[in-house]
């Protein structure tokens, strides 16, 4: 459940959010499955990690964790989705080039033991035992103070998706909303190269947003839908006498596809002169992976002061190892 601070009082444990691919992961003697938090199979995607589960001492277990690659240096969600890839050569290739970590937070199963309705506190001292001097998985950290998860959500950067906390006491919720979850606040400055129409209707349905780069041109990097009804019609009439204007000069949305009607395209491009700030949570190649909210409007700035570099860089290993305290 998304909450906008981190609860506070006795009997809760807090541990980073990672930003990855969520992987339950089995092992009953030889044979060893991944599963994403769909249900779908991940093993053939992810054969070294697939192995590293393998080589684990324990005979027999359930545990459950996130599937991080770090290139270059730096956290890199593409580099997941790279891997969902049909043909089996290319992630062989890219197993050995950029190869996947896993994150574990919990235990499921140990042995023998069914741990789904033991308290986390009991799961999480299975799981430290499970892969105690064992290097080819990692332990995310766990703390039950408050002051140190909120120093986590400070300096977070594109790590981290936030901070959970968890009860100690609380039984495992498989498909339920039962934790809590608090997402670090970050802001940019975007320039609306162009709007798309609500569906049915000439009012606007989404602002299209865009940032400079170095080159001085303006690539789109996400979109912000959240307009309240009582202002649609106050913000098309405000957008309309922009409408026809250059919009995006670098990369840019769709066009017109073949849904389209013929009285209108997929997206109408303005003149550059707007600024919004909106808030965003995560940047996957350079946009917003989701949808962001609008914050203000910023007639007290120039648009061609919203650059790319605005927005949070991805955290580097030595900086996710500062925020943690090892195990």
């Amino acid at each position: 459940k998304l909450a906008a601070a981190l609860p506070e009082g006795d009997g809760w444990q807090y541990e980073p959010k990672w930003d990855g691919f969520r992987c339950l992961d089995f092992k009953d003697g030889g044979d060893v499955a991944l599963m994403s938090k769909s249900g779908k199979p991940l093993d053939r995607f992810f054969p070294e990690v697939a192995t590293a589960v393998a080589g684990l001492g324990a005979d027999r277990f359930v545990i459950d964790g996130e599937l991080l690659i770090v290139r270059d240096g730096v956290a890199d969600f593409d580099a997941l989705q790279a891997r969902l890839h049909p043909a089996a050569s290319r992630i062989a290739r890219l197993s050995r080039e950029t190869p996947a970590r896993l994150m574990l937070f919990d235990c499921l199963t140990a042995g023998d033991a069914v741990l789904i309705d033991a308290p986390l506190s009991a799961r999480r001292a299975a799981l430290e035992r499970l892969v105690a001097g064992e290097a080819s998985v990692d332990l995310s950290p766990a703390t039950g103070d408050r002051a140190a998860a909120a120093a986590w959500l400070a300096a977070s950067g594109g790590a981290l998706d936030g901070i959970v906390a968890k009860r100690v006491d609380d039984r495992y919720h498989p498909g339920e909303r039962a934790m809590v979850k608090v997402k670090p606040l970050r802001t940019a400055d975007c320039v609306v190269g162009g709007f798309r129409r609500a569906s049915g209707s000439d009012s606007v349905g989404s602002l299209l947003l865009g940032l400079y780069d170095d080159a001085g041109r303006l690539n789109h990097v996400g979109f912000s839908s959240g307009i309240k009804d009582e202002e649609r019609a106050r913000l098309t009439a405000r957008l309309q006498p922009l409408a026809g204007g250059s919009g995006f000069t670098g990369s840019a949305p769709g066009g017109p596809s073949r849904w389209s009607t013929g009285r209108s395209a997929e997206w109408v491009p303005l003149r550059p002169e707007l600024v919004v700030e909106v808030r965003y949570d995560q940047v996957t190649a350079s946009r917003f992976r989701h949808g962001t909210a609008l914050v203000r409007w910023r007639p007290d700035k120039d648009p061609r002061q919203c650059t790319c570099d605005q927005l949070a860089p991805p955290l580097r290993p030595a900086e996710i190892a500062a925020l943690v305290t090892p195990r």
